[in-house]
């Protein structure tokens, strides 16, 4: 039988990571202590905001905690993308 680099590669990584994920997801479990914020960088009423609206419901009802989209439009996006580069806390993230 014949193996590809490609699927012995992928067998390998996951070997090698397999350790890691059970510290990983412990590590995760008191991760949403604050609601969780989506910056959608384009204007409202827009595909990605409905996305992002669509989305955060289910999102918040997994996590438990309430999930917030902003929407901060301007110069094709970067304003959103700079405000979520520069937000400090671990609970923002951009939806593009």
């Amino acid at each position: 039988m014949f193996i590809s680099r490609r699927t012995a590669l992928c067998a390998l990584t996951l070997t090698l990571a397999s350790p890691l994920l059970p510290s990983a997801a412990h590590a995760q479990t008191t991760w949403p202590s604050q609601p969780l914020k989506i910056i959608v960088p384009f204007a409202p009423g827009g595909s990605s905001d409905f996305i992002a609206r669509l989305i955060a419901k289910p999102l918040g009802d997994a996590l438990k905690t309430t999930v917030v989209v902003e929407n901060r439009a301007g110069n094709a996006g970067n304003v959103g993308a700079a405000f979520t580069a520069q937000a400090t806390d671990q609970h923002t993230v951009m939806l593009s």
